[in-house]
């Protein structure tokens, strides 16, 4: 029989436990992010698979709201976050400290994501970019690679939320590999 676990059988961490714990060597960087609830949804996927850090760019909203509290569920607490005027500046700045950039989004030269295989012992920065808009092209420009979800149905479009959960679960798993 598969019984449902009771939430205190899940072996949560605490908010001390989550800051002490060693971090996956990835970074999440939100690129004009517009939806609060998106933003709230990021932040929950980067608390399941330890995220270092969210950086929220440009006209993305920042804690505490109450819409982006609805759906982090208390993650906000949990990973650390920093609100950066402009992408460009943090993606430079990111580089200089040896992280490599990765834009998340449809472009020419694009490696798959099931492609791509992560360094060990390298630390990197995924962007995902506004809902309408996407990443940024001067960001893209910038970055040191730019990787594509595959998608093989009739809308090449998935909610950022949704996004970035592919994304570090993929990433999550390669590391997990090395």
């Amino acid at each position: 029989m598969n019984r449902k676990l009771k939430n205190s059988e899940l072996d949560r961490k605490t908010v001390a436990e989550f800051k002490e714990a060693e971090k996956t060597p990835l970074i999440i960087i939100l690129d004009n992010i517009r939806s609060l609830n998106n933003i709230g949804s990021v932040f929950r996927t980067a608390d399941a698979f330890l995220v270092k850090k969210i950086y929220l760019c440009g006209i993305t909203a920042t804690p505490p709201h109450k819409d982006i509290q609805k759906t982090a569920l208390g993650a906000t607490e949990t990973v650390d976050w920093e609100h950066v005027k402009e992408t460009i500046d943090l993606v430079a700045k990111l580089q200089s400290e040896n992280i490599k950039i990765l834009s998340i989004e449809q472009a020419e030269n694009a490696t798959m994501l099931h492609d791509f295989n992560p360094e060990s012992n390298q630390t990197y920065a995924v962007i995902f970019g506004n809902e309408v808009k996407g990443v940024q092209q001067e960001v893209v420009s910038a970055s040191d690679s730019v990787i594509e979800i595959p998608q093989y149905g009739s809308k090449h479009s998935l909610n950022i939320s949704v996004s970035t959960g592919v994304v570090v679960w993929d990433l999550f798993c390669k590391f997990k590999a090395h």
